[in-house]
C-alpha cells in the first residue's frame, strides 16, 4: 500500500470528491446487526481481506438488533468524525443511512455498500454496492417453489423489515414471479424484524390460521430459523413446501431433515472480503467497479455436501 496516506482523486466515476485517509489506516466494517451469523460470517470475510496487510486494521460493528437503525446511524458517524480510512456499510434503513454517508464522502471517506442498497438520494455518495442479486433470488425461490406446490394453493411469506433494499428486491421478486407465473394465492408479508422468536410466533399463528397452507417462504436468516422451529413444532415438517433465506447451522440442518426443501444461501464472506479489498483499491488509487455481484447458491439435501454449497455455508 505505497499510496496509502495519499489523497485519492475521483478514483471511480460515482466518485464526487477525492478521498482522505486516515493515518492509522483503519477501515470501519458496520453491519446491520452483530446478532447474526451471516454478519459474522462477513466479519470473517473483512478479517480475511487485511491479513496480512501491517499498514491496515479493520474494525467491525454493528447494532444489537437490525431495527436499531438510529445506533447504526450514530455508528457511521463516528467513524466519519474519527477520520477512518474507509468504510463497509451494510445499511439497515435505505433512506435513514443517506445522511450518514453523504457526511463520509463530504469527508473524502471512500465508502463501499453491502447486501442492501442506499434510496435514490445516496447515489453519487458511495463508490461500489456488493450484494446478492436478491431480485434474481427472489424469482429462484418462487420457481423452486412453483415446482414444489404444483403452482396452485396457498403459500405464506415471513418477511423481515419492510423497506430494507435487500427485502424490496428478494421478497417483491419473489412475490411478483409467483403472481405472473401460477396460480398461488400469497399469504402475507408477515414482518419479523429480523427477530426468531417473532417469526417463530407469527409462523406458528400463519400455520393454525392456514390448515390447508402449501408452501411457505422465509426471507433472511432469523426469519427463517423462527419459521423452521415452528414448522417442527407444529408437526409439518415435510407436509408444507418450505424455503428459507441464508445459511447457518440450524437452517443447514433443517435442510437434512427436510423441514425445508430449500436454501437460499448468499456469499457472505466475500461480502466482507471483497467490500475490504474494494475500499483498499480505493485507497490505492484504483477504480472499482461500481456494482460487485456476490452470488447466491440454492442449497437442498441433494447438493448441501457439495463444494459449490460447502463455500457458502456457516
Amino acid at each position: 500500500m505505497k499510496t496509502i496516506l495519499k489523497a485519492v482523486l475521483a478514483a471511480s466515476a460515482i466518485a464526487a470528491v477525492p478521498f482522505a485517509t486516515a493515518s492509522a489506516a483503519e477501515i470501519a466494517v458496520i453491519v446491520k446487526t452483530t446478532n447474526s451469523n451471516f454478519w459474522q460470517n462477513v466479519n470473517k470475510g473483512a478479517t480475511a481481506a487485511v491479513d496480512g496487510q501491517s499498514d491496515i486494521t479493520m474494525t467491525f460493528d454493528g447494532p444489537a438488533s437490525e431495527s436499531d437503525i438510529a445506533a447504526e446511524v450514530n455508528m457511521v458517524d463516528n467513524a466519519v468524525n474519527k477520520g477512518v480510512a474507509g468504510i463497509v456499510l451494510a445499511p439497515s434503513d435505505p433512506d435513514a443511512l443517506v445522511p450518514a454517508v453523504k457526511r463520509a464522502n463530504e469527508a473524502g471517506i471512500p465508502v463501499a455498500i453491502i447486501d442492501s442498497s442506499l434510496s435514490d438520494a445516496g447515489k453519487g455518495t458511495y463508490q461500489t454496492f456488493l450484494s446478492t442479486d436478491n431480485c434474481a433470488a427472489g424469482k429462484l425461490a418462487a420457481d423452486r417453489m412453483i415446482e414444489l406446490t404444483g403452482g396452485e394453493g396457498k403459500v405464506a411469506v415471513m418477511s423481515y423489515v419492510a423497506g430494507v433494499g435487500s427485502e424490496i428486491g428478494r421478497v417483491g421478486c419473489f412475490v411478483d414471479k409467483i403472481k405472473a407465473d401460477s396460480k398461488i394465492e400469497i399469504v402475507g408479508p408477515y414482518y419479523s424484524q429480523s427477530q426468531m422468536a417473532t417469526a417463530l410466533n407469527q409462523t406458528t399463528d400463519v400455520l393454525a390460521a392456514n390448515p390447508d397452507l402449501k408452501g411457505i417462504f422465509g426471507a433472511n436468516e432469523p426469519t427463517a430459523v423462527g419459521m423452521g422451529r415452528a414448522i417442527k413444532q407444529a408437526g409439518k415438517a415435510g407436509q408444507v413446501a418450505a424455503i428459507g433465506f441464508d445459511g447457518n447451522k440450524d437452517l443447514q440442518d433443517f435442510v437434512k431433515d427436510g423441514t425445508l426443501n430449500a436454501i437460499l444461501v448468499q456469499g457472505s464472506f466475500q461480502m466482507g472480503e471483497k467490500g475490504v479489498q474494494a475500499i483498499m483499491e480505493l485507497m490505492d488509487g484504483k477504480s472499482v467497479e461500481p456494482q460487485i455481484d456476490t452470488g447466491v447458491v440454492l442449497v437442498t439435501k441433494d447438493n448441501i455436501d457439495s463444494d459449490e454449497a460447502q463455500n457458502v455455508l456457516y
